[in-house]
């Protein structure tokens, strides 16, 4: 162990970040099992559809969890990326090519639907490699696990066992959560048609532990069928099966939304009456859309990961998912500006950090434990509004002005930067752009930017960005302002076309002292309202 390694394992156990709370949680489990060999986390995938932002999420949490629990114990972990591909098809979902092809294969298991964009052997197939490289993508660190290959390869078949042995205990747990008429007709198996193929909702009407086989009733037929349930003969319905998987593949950590807090609830029960020990968790919150109303996949009101990342880069997106894991938090295309530069933020702080303060430092977390040290010269909400002023079409716009207000800085000696700024003329144009709305300055408003205008041309040549933000101020409670935030807002609204915006003195200087004075001259003689005007009588 590097001596670095010695000394955040020392202080690993007072650190009070969320991920390292999780990774003493799991300590104590182990603790109470004897437990021995590796320690596996596993996620879970559903491939009815391609991987989404809730996919991510729960990805790079449990891989936080995983990093602090090694750093903590020194243990060998492995995670597990587990997809429930054995599903039955419910229903064609709306977003695929082909659709009406995909109609007579409902009910087949998502492995045996045929793949509707013609790439891969089943639809299964092609959401697994998705994911694959979704994950890969991303640069994580994980074990890919198809849960078609775990029971037709018999890998499943002691859980199966496991299961039809306490049949009786484990419908004495589902029985009662089920309503009258499911309870009529529920078992933990899903026989598999061996003429249709089709995943059946067949009610079992006796079991045969000695020879692992069940009797069902056919749903099409009512005919009484007698079927193995190994080798992939029958699948386990949903909180079956995933406590099934628990206790066969020996899952120690798996996080869950708090939509199904009752089904780790009821698998966990039903681990237990299998005779294994369920894992332990976080129940993390859903996130929420602009309105507060819960983001679902069907309403479409949420933020998709490429629209994330078309405006913001994944380690901003991990810190999102990083900060308070168990609040509801609007995810909205407008959090983007202020996750970007909190990351970097955080980022910058690491350098100078010690051990225990780097283990509360989201960045640390993030980039599991060797986070960059740089920072940017320019925040994102900074190249946001200059690019958003000078109307840029391209990056090389935005760097014009950057590389006047820090010179030597350029796309070469700093293409972080120029990252984001590329990524800040991409939302300006389809963030902001369409939504400007400037306002003409009222007769007192105009008075004082006029007063504004003649502080910052009085100001030295070499006025930094403190000093231009120190007239502002002074310019303002002159003005009368009881509240400054009115006086911003003014600014705001006039120069920029927008209710919220930056630190005026530190936009000023990158902007530079004479085009901020070009700014404001333009705005007094109804220059940016009016141009907005012809914008929109020409539209």
């Amino acid at each position: 162990m590097t001596d670095n390694a010695a000394e955040l394992k020392a202080v690993a156990s007072d650190a009070k970040a969320w991920p390292f709370a999780e990774a003493r949680d799991l300590v104590k489990r182990l603790d109470g099992m004897n437990h021995d060999g590796e320690v596996l986390f596993e996620t879970g995938y559903g491939p009815s559809g391609l991987p989404h932002i809730g996919t991510f999420g729960e990805v790079v949490r449990t891989s936080m969890v995983r990093h602090a629990f090694e750093v903590m114990t020194g243990a060998a972990t492995r995670l597990v990326c587990f997809s429930d591909d054995m599903d039955g098809l419910r229903k064609v979902p709306d977003n695929v090519p082909n659709g009406e092809g995909l109609k007579a294969d409902l009910g087949l298991p998502l492995t045996s639907v045929r793949d509707p964009f013609g790439t891969h052997p089943s639809f299964g197939a092609h959401n697994n490699a998705r994911l694959q490289a979704f994950l890969d993508s991303f640069g994580f660190d994980y074990e890919f696990v198809s849960s078609t290959d775990c029971y037709r390869s018999g890998r499943f078949d002691d859980g199966l066992r496991s299961v039809l042995v306490n049949y009786d205990a484990i419908m004495d747990i589902m029985l009662p959560t089920l309503g009258e008429e499911r309870r009529a007709t529920y078992s933990p198996f899903f026989p598999v048609c061996p003429d249709s193929g089709r995943v059946l909702q067949a009610k079992v009407i006796a079991t045969h532990p000695d020879r692992d086989a069940i009797t069902y009733l056919h749903p099409d037929t009512n005919a009484e069928i007698e079927t193995g349930i190994t080798g992939g003969a029958c699948k386990l319905q949903w909180k079956a099966d995933w406590a099934m998987r628990w206790f066969v593949l020996g899952v120690d950590y798996e996080m869950a939304g708090k939509d199904l807090i009752d089904s780790v609830r009821q698998s966990s029960k039903i681990t237990r009456a299998m005779g294994g020990t369920p894992p332990i968790g976080i129940s993390y919150e859903l996130f929420l859309d602009s309105a507060g109303e819960k983001i679902s996949k069907s309403k479409g009101n949420g933020l998709s990961i490429e629209e994330w990342l078309s405006y913001g880069s994944p380690e901003s997106l991990s810190l999102f998912m990083y900060a308070q894991p168990r609040r509801a938090k609007r995810m909205h295309f407008d959090v983007i500006p202020k996750t970007v530069d909190e990351y970097y933020q955080h980022r910058g702080k690491a350098a100078s950090q010690t051990p225990a303060e780097l283990l509360e430092n989201p960045a640390w977390h993030i980039h599991a434990g060797t986070p960059p040290s740089d920072n940017l010269p320019v925040s994102y909400t900074l190249l946001l509004n200059l690019a958003s002023v000078c109307l840029a079409e391209t990056p090389d716009i935005v760097w014009n002005y950057v590389s006047d207000y820090a010179p030597g800085v350029s796309p070469e000696t700093h293409p972080e930067l120029d990252r984001m700024i590329g990524y800040a003329v991409t939302y300006y144009q389809d963030r902001v752009r369409p939504h400007k709305i400037y306002r003409r300055p009222d007769d007192e408003e105009a008075g004082h930017i006029a007063a504004l205008v003649e502080a910052i041309g009085a100001l030295p040549a070499d006025a930094d960005a403190e000093a231009i933000q120190s007239a502002i101020y002074a310019i303002g409670k002159a003005a009368g302002y009881e509240n400054l935030r009115a006086w911003f807002q003014c600014l705001y609204e006039v120069l920029l076309g927008q209710s919220e915006g930056p630190r005026m003195g530190s936009f000023f200087a990158l902007y530079g002292r004479e085009q901020s004075i070009a700014l404001m001259t333009g705005a007094l003689a109804g220059e940016l309202a009016g141009e907005l005007a012809k914008d929109g009588d020409a539209a």
